[in-house]
């Protein structure tokens, strides 16, 4: 026991010995190089960089325009340049300060932020609160701000707690003190404050909750507001009035504290009952859900905007938008008259539509759905894709068989084969066959078995890159036969589908299609512009003439006759996707109409959002999209130039290429002279007769 006791020992102290050593060495070290001075130096270049880029970030964040930018929603502007909209934001009607009653600069004041008027926008104290809260929580916690910080992170950073926004907070407030007056920033924040119940600002905050102007609150009343500054739902008077009852009255004695009250005064306040009237009228001026939607995403994608700065920071947007054309596809929506009825579970048959300006490129019309609105929701008409059925039939097979020498009243096979390696049999839907079809007609009457046969002539390379030429990228599994057919699986958007027609509509070139011609702020500045540039030459005039000639049949006496508004000529395509044949029974997951004039082409689409025994389309054919676009298309068509084909209907082009050919010529010399001798013999007969009887009645006056 006693060799074990000294063994013990023995060890402790070489362990202190070796500790010993071991600072000493250390100590050297540190002595040696300096370590002190240079983990003092790393710290000092971090915070030097670390302050040199939130300075910088502070100087580049646009706070001069904070003010122009809070003051300002965000307007859509029309082709016209007229105001066609706003868009959803976070801010209300604006007022300035001497809008504002004193009690509410007083109430906010008092509890916010008391040593407001006099420091240099943030807090020393605050900061000391949050950094005690980092060491005992391990998290950044909330308050502490003062006013001007808490403006900065509202209008300028997101609602995040961490210790780099505290710090981007921390220069900005310096930044923003830098810029503007006490006055404003006050009027800045009161103005850019959420008061609960979808309410910002203090103005429209005092219409929802007491049916006031913020001139006009009382001390209790703006007690009661300034309580939601805190948490808006927990001292929301309407749903919680006892705990905004005794913030209020926390706050009125705050005031007092804070000299800003007497103490009778605070008292008969709290006396007061504060009574709850809503007055608030919130003014929507999302006026075109779809398409406005549609310039959000757009300002996103191409010009790199955030949704946030879209909609807050007081924007104006110039857009392609035709009013006009917009209101009318809209209220063609929204005749459910015009629809196939719902399923049997309800659920609403879709439908999108879009219009487009040939010429320009430019987005006139949109909407992406029926039904209630949801904001930024599914737009039907740019996001969704679905295979587009026989309305691929002129990009992927006609278009580049005119190329290759087709001529509109070519020869096609139209009788039931099996094409290609895997022996593809396609049947025509309207189950019409003959030995052969001229082209123009088999496009017309959309029958499958031509247009196969025909892409399996020119080659499914040259219907691929055909397509592809108009826009569409093709996967490599559907480059084959079933192309011809619209056998996409990736399917296209009805923008997509539009934008590919325009090229016939402007004489072989493709547009440049888009929704925005440019963005401007708050002060004015052009921010994102569109430079349109010259459209895609994609084909010669004479195949875009060909192709239009061969459409205006397909609502002259094709497929889409049900489709054609009166007294309009119109070309395009029809199309459909049929359901497999497990439903039982006859039916379309898909119905779409495309249909042009050099003014402006439309593409609408009709279909269950997802497609099963129990949703889809009853129609075998286009009929209830052809409702559809005929009513949208009666009611849009008047609000355009009504510029005129300079092309002939195919069908009418055919007839006289007939009536003028040689064969024709023969045919018809050999019976002028068949007619002429059959005259002539006529004639001779007829002289004899008369000679005849001329002679009968000499030879008679003779005998007498």
């Amino acid at each position: 026991m006693a060799m074990n006791t000294e063994k013990s020992r023995h060890w402790q102290k070489q362990l202190k010995l070796l500790l010993k050593k071991s600072a000493q060495a250390l100590q050297r070290f540190i002595q040696r190089f300096h370590l002190v001075r240079w983990c003092l130096l790393i710290v000092l270049i971090i915070v030097f960089i670390t302050s040199a880029f939130l300075t910088f970030k502070a100087k580049t964040a646009n706070v001069q325009n904070l003010k122009a930018t809070l003051q300002t929603t965000t307007k859509i502007m029309d082709v016209h340049g007229n105001d066609a909209g706003s868009l959803y934001a976070q801010k209300g009607t604006y007022v300035n300060l001497d809008k504002i009653s004193p009690a509410m600069q007083a109430a906010v004041i008092s509890t916010e932020d008391r040593t407001f008027w006099t420091n240099p926008g943030f807090s020393l104290r605050g900061y000391a609160r949050s950094a005690l809260g980092l060491i005992l929580y391990h998290r950044i916690v909330g308050g502490g701000s003062t006013l001007t910080q808490q403006l900065a992170k509202n209008a300028l950073l997101t609602q995040k707690q961490n210790f780099t926004r505290k710090l981007e907070e921390f220069f900005l407030a310096v930044q923003i003190n830098h810029v503007y007056s006490k006055k404003d920033i006050l009027s800045m924040y009161l103005n850019n404050a959420y008061f609960g119940n979808g309410v910002w600002g203090v103005q429209d905050a005092s219409q929802r909750y007491f049916n006031e102007n913020a001139a006009e609150l009382t001390p209790e009343q703006a007690a009661t507001l300034t309580a939601m500054l805190r948490n808006p739902s927990y001292y929301d008077p309407i749903q919680n009035p006892g705990n905004s009852r005794s913030r209020k009255n926390l706050i009125l004695q705050l005031m007092v504290d804070n000299h800003k009250l007497s103490a009778s005064q605070a008292q008969a306040a709290k006396k007061r009952t504060v009574t709850i009237v809503n007055g608030y009228q919130q003014q929507s001026g999302y006026r075109y859900p779809s398409y406005f939607d549609a310039v959000i995403g757009e300002a996103e994608s191409r010009y790199h905007l955030s949704e946030a700065d879209i909609l807050n920071k007081g924007y104006t947007i110039y857009t392609t938008l035709n009013q006009e054309v917009q209101s009318q596809m809209q209220a063609t929506f929204d005749n459910d008259a015009l629809f196939p009825d719902n399923a049997n579970d309800n659920t609403l048959v879709q439908g999108a539509s879009i219009a487009l300006d040939p010429t320009t490129g430019g987005v006139q019309a949109v909407v992406g759905g029926r039904g209630k609105h949801v904001f930024r929701s599914l737009n039907r008409a740019t996001q969704m894709r679905r295979q587009p059925g026989s309305t691929i039939k002129p990009l992927a097979v006609y278009t580049p068989a005119v190329q290759s020498g087709y001529k509109l009243d070519s020869m096609l096979p139209n009788q039931i084969t099996s094409f290609g390696k895997n022996h593809y049999t396609p049947t025509n839907a309207d189950g019409s066959y003959a030995d052969e079809i001229p082209m123009y007609q088999a496009l017309a009457n959309s029958e499958n078995v031509p247009a196969v046969a025909l892409l399996d002539k020119i080659g499914v390379k040259k219907g691929v890159a055909a397509v592809e030429n108009f826009g569409i990228k093709v996967s490599e599994d559907d480059r084959n036969l079933a192309l011809a057919l619209g056998g996409l699986q990736t399917g296209v958007t009805p923008y997509q589908m539009a934008r590919a027609y325009t090229a016939f509509a402007n004489q072989g070139r493709l547009a440049n299609t888009h929704f925005i011609t440019k963005i401007v702020d708050a002060t004015g500045a052009v921010i994102a512009e569109h430079h349109n540039g010259l459209p895609k030459p994609i084909m010669s005039k004479s195949t875009a003439k060909t192709m239009t000639s061969m459409m205006l049949g397909v609502f002259d006496e094709g497929t889409g006759q049900a489709a054609k508004p009166a007294d309009y000529q119109l070309a395009g395509k029809t199309g459909s996707t049929e359901v497999p044949r497990e439903y039982g029974t006859a039916g379309t997951k898909d119905q779409w109409i495309v249909g042009y004039t050099p003014d402006i082409v439309v593409t609408t689409w009709l279909g269950f959002d997802k497609t099963d025994p129990q949703h889809f389309l009853q129609e075998k054919t286009e009929s209830a999209a052809s409702q559809v676009f005929n009513n949208e298309m009666t009611n849009i068509l008047p609000y355009t130039k009504k510029t005129s084909f300079k092309v002939t209907d195919a069908a009418t082009i055919a007839q006289q290429n007939q009536k003028n050919s040689p064969q024709n010529w023969i045919n018809n010399f050999g019976n002028n002279v068949k007619q002429k001798v059959e005259d002539t013999i006529n004639d001779f007969n007829n002289t004899r007769q008369n000679v005849t009887q001329w002679y009968n009645q000499i030879k008679g006056l003779i005998r007498h």
